[in-house]
């Protein structure tokens, strides 16, 4: 009776010709056989490891850059993403806040529904009583929008998998798996998402997503007449976007909290919140 063999049976022929098929060189030092087509040299993993980044590259990441020096407060981008994306009355996807510098050191924020209608100089909201006929020293505005984090406490939070991220690094809600708990709602240190009325489900600035992937710009990038939003593939390093971040100092909202926004900043005051 033949006695089946065992798979790591393999006789010294077989195995040399497997050798010969890997396209290697053998060598056997004492009783150590050795294939150079199984071995992996420091120039090898250095360009597998290139090819891996090339290949990386050739995707589309998405990002966001606000340029504070240019924003002139004058609220088309949130009248503009109102306009797009049905947001309801008493909500914003995105909105913009002043930022007030006094004398004596103290700092005025406005955001009079969320800056769509643009704001009062001096500002008439939020203002003590002792600083009502004080001329303000320096003021800037901020726009805000969700900055779809790459480590997002939003998705991790969500009992159900409703928030998700894109391989765009767009961060979105499934609209049809949302049960409205609300729990990224309140993990969002940003204070970029509400419950929609409407809806009963989670909803946030999408940077448009339905446009981008059409090639169009969001909605807030498009309307404003200052080019303050700069939106586009930051991947691609001949890309609007990629120049602007290559080229400026940048910043990120509460940058201690490790979420890694993709929404950058540009001339972000110490300041702002």
């Amino acid at each position: 009776m033949t006695t089946p063999r065992s798979p790591d049976d393999v006789s010294r022929r077989e195995f040399l010709g497997t050798v010969a098929k890997t396209g290697g060189q053998s060598f056997l030092f004492g009783s150590l056989f050795v294939n150079t087509a199984l071995l992996r040299l420091p120039q090898d993993v250095a360009t597998a490891k290139a090819k891996q980044e090339t290949e990386i590259g050739k995707g589309v990441i998405y990002g966001f850059v606000v340029d504070t020096t240019k924003c002139i407060g004058c609220g088309s981008c949130a009248r503009a993403c109102r306009a797009e994306n049905n947001v309801p009355d008493g909500y914003n996807r995105t909105w913009i806040e002043q930022y007030t510098f006094y004398p004596n050191g103290e700092v005025v924020v406005n955001s009079p529904v969320g800056g769509e209608a643009g704001f009062a100089e001096p500002p008439t909201r939020n203002m003590p009583a002792e600083l009502e006929k004080v001329q303000p020293v320096r003021g800037f505005f901020v726009p805000k929008l969700c900055n779809h984090c790459i480590d997002t406490p939003c998705i991790q939070v969500c009992p159900v998998g409703a928030s998700f991220k894109t391989d765009e690094g767009v961060v979105l809600v499934d609209k049809e798996r949302c049960v409205g708990c609300g729990y990224c709602v309140q993990a969002c240190p940003f204070g970029s998402r509400y419950l929609n009325p409407d809806t009963n489900v989670a909803d946030k600035c999408t940077w448009c997503y339905h446009r981008v992937t059409k090639g169009l710009l969001p909605a807030c990038v498009q309307s404003c007449p200052a080019e303050a939003r700069i939106f586009g593939n930051v991947s691609d390093p001949a890309s609007k976007i990629s120049h602007i971040l290559a080229t400026n100092r940048v910043q990120v909202l509460k940058s201690y909290l490790g979420t890694r926004p993709r929404t950058r900043y540009i001339g972000l005051d110490s300041e702002v919140i």
